[in-house]
């Protein structure tokens, strides 16, 4: 069969990136190695990982602020089997959702392992041992990213794992060393704490979310702890070693050169991400990747081979769903001979844990660094009488805006819900809003976004109302 495009990945950038192109009148196919579609975000990320977050928020307020809430339970336990089932069930339904995507848009389906041929051919490799041949004009990289997993760590995938097996633990550990205070360290290591498990987090920076702004790094460190997460920062491990029985784990102080041991249950490696290439026949091509292992793309996410695109968490950039999807729209739309566009500074990112953090645009010190001058309104969601009213007291709302024109150019949050609170922020910087509209806009009372137009206030001439 003859494709006008084929996509090589069904991931978020993927199977986004083939039903805009079928949108736009392109017969179109998608390759998928795996039995589902959707990817690592739907089959083993984001969704299944949001999913033991909610379960295990609701069993920590079960058995920690219920009964302030004046609501009396007994004998409150972990069902972890069920537990896991609910996180399949819904993974399940989201994965038949793309399915029922796909067949509506009239996208043709492979599954097998696909790599090049040649620029215009595409093999698919089955599970059955046979191979199928797919003709293509047009082909948009889309295989995602695989976690990283050093031999010195020993990764054995029953003590020694990764994100993938830490969604399955069908009981719940006594003891777990995460490596890595970054986004997917902390949010699994929180589901587990919550359950009880007590988590010890090693981190090589100084500091949790190295990459994000320093006072939601604070402000999320500081709740964490409260959970009963301990913290080894500025630590770089040194030995990883995993029996039948648990695993030991030593890290050495880069300050001190002490050296700590760790003795837990399971050890979860979660130093990050790598672009994932492996047998994709690149080389039959000619097609470049960086000294990251990534595929080089142009401006319009081309690869230097005319028609073969890359987008996603294959190519450079955040390696978030919603970037992916970005990219998987705009290359549709080039194609289509349209001219779309993305401004990678207002892709917000996000860490789901309680309290969450949110943030988009600039960073303190990026401004600082940068010489930008600037201004800076918070605002502790303490003080707002919703988040009294749901306990949730934990955090604040920063605002960075331009100290000349008011323009707003970062907006960092932690706290309830502050993930959904974001597109506010997103919305405004998209239209280069100042802080003085978003003081001036009204928002709802009591809401968590109060906090996000005190923040505003407190940036327009120290004007925060409620502080």
């Amino acid at each position: 069969m003859k494709f006008d495009v084929t996509v090589i990945g069904s991931g978020p950038g993927g199977y986004v990136a083939a039903i805009r192109c079928a949108q736009l009148g392109l017969k179109t196919a998608i390759i998928e190695r795996y039995s589902t579609l959707g990817g690592t975000c739907l089959n083993v990320g984001c969704i299944p990982s949001k999913a033991l977050l909610d379960s295990s928020e609701h069993y920590h307020n079960a058995t920690h602020t219920f009964e302030t809430h004046g609501i009396d339970v007994k004998d409150v336990k972990v069902n972890m089997k069920q537990m896991i089932q609910r996180k399949n069930d819904v993974v399940s339904q989201t994965c038949s959702g793309i399915d029922f995507l796909m067949k509506k848009n009239k996208i043709t389906v492979f599954h097998g392992h696909g790599s090049f041929v040649n620029k215009n051919t595409i093999s698919v490799a089955k599970d059955d041992g046979t191979t199928e041949t797919v003709e293509t004009d047009k082909t948009i990289i889309a295989t995602g990213s695989k976690p990283i997993t050093p031999a010195a760590f020993n990764y054995d995938k029953k003590r020694v794992i990764t994100s993938t097996e830490a969604l399955n633990i069908t009981k719940v550990p006594k003891r777990m060393v995460v490596i890595g205070a970054g986004v997917i360290g902390l949010e699994l290591g929180s589901v587990y704490a919550r359950l009880g498990t007590e988590v010890e987090v090693v981190e090589f920076m100084d500091r949790a979310i190295a990459s994000m702004d320093k006072d939601c790094s604070k402000e999320l460190t500081r709740a964490l702890k409260k959970t009963g997460i301990k913290f080894h920062l500025g630590h770089a491990v040194t030995e990883v070693k995993g029996t039948t029985r648990g695993v030991t784990v030593k890290a050495k102080s880069k300050k001190t050169e002490e050296e700590i041991t760790l003795k837990a249950d399971y050890c979860l490696i979660a130093i990050g991400r790598r672009a994932y290439t492996d047998n994709l026949g690149l080389e039959n091509v000619g097609i470049d990747k960086d000294d990251r292992g990534r595929v080089v793309v142009d401006g319009h996410l081309q690869t230097k081979v005319p028609g073969i695109y890359a987008i996603g968490d294959v190519i450079k950039g955040a390696m978030l769903a919603h970037k992916a999807e970005e990219e998987g729209t705009l290359v549709a739309e080039v194609i289509a001979g349209q001219q779309p566009h993305i401004d990678y500074n207002l892709i917000p990112g996000v860490v789901y844990t309680w309290p969450e953090v949110a943030a988009v645009g600039k960073t303190e010190e990026q401004l600082k660094e940068a010489g930008v001058p600037y201004k800076v309104g918070k605002f502790p969601m303490k003080a707002l009488g919703r988040a009294r009213a749901s306990m949730d007291t934990q955090g604040m709302v920063k605002m960075l805006a331009h100290k000349e024109t008011d323009e707003v150019l970062g907006v960092h949050m932690v706290g309830p819900r502050v993930a959904d609170m974001i597109a506010e922020a997103v919305a405004v910087m998209e239209f280069r809003g100042s802080a003085e509209d978003v003081a001036r806009m009204s928002h709802a009372h009591p809401t968590y976004t109060e906090a996000t137009r005190e923040a505003a206030l407190a940036a327009t001439e120290n004007r925060a109302i409620h502080i």
